[in-house]
């Protein structure tokens, strides 16, 4: 379990390529997600199935770090997969389904992914005077137009 707790110690790595000062680290990008979870999650969905699914995704970037499209993603899936085993197989099956993206709580849970870096990254641009435009756009790739004010 401490183990774990060592995501709060994982910056994300797209900030920190990006010059933001004091960037989030990969844990309160889950806590953010699973924040968003509890106040946008649709009636019909198993919303406590999709807060868990925002805390563990990115679990296994303790073990493999924060990768980003820049980074080789060639054996990210795999290697994503073996350290979730090592680290927590009890939670497996949630990372399975959202990687896999076919159930609408994974579905759910990557457009949450996305809106919460676009919301970081408009709260970064606003405080630190920063470009982040290309975090937005990516992040509208997947979500749409949304407002994020």
């Amino acid at each position: 379990m401490r183990r774990w707790l060592e995501l709060k110690h994982v910056l994300r790595t797209g900030w920190v390529r990006a010059g933001v000062n004091a960037p989030e680290s990969v844990a309160a990008h889950s806590w953010g997600m699973a924040l968003l979870a509890m106040h946008l999650c649709p009636e019909g969905l198993d919303r406590m199935r999709v807060i868990e699914m925002c805390l563990v995704h990115d679990l296994p970037e303790v073990e493999i770090g924060d990768l980003t499209p820049q980074d080789d993603q060639s054996t990210k899936t795999a290697d994503e997969r073996a350290a979730m085993l090592e680290l927590a197989p009890q939670w497996i099956g949630l990372l399975d389904e959202y990687e896999a993206g076919k159930t609408p709580e994974a579905q759910f849970v990557k457009h949450l992914d996305k809106l919460d870096m676009a919301l970081m990254a408009r709260l970064y641009e606003e405080n630190q005077g920063l470009d982040l435009g290309e975090f937005i756009a990516s992040a509208r790739e997947v979500i749409g137009e949304t407002d994020l004010d």
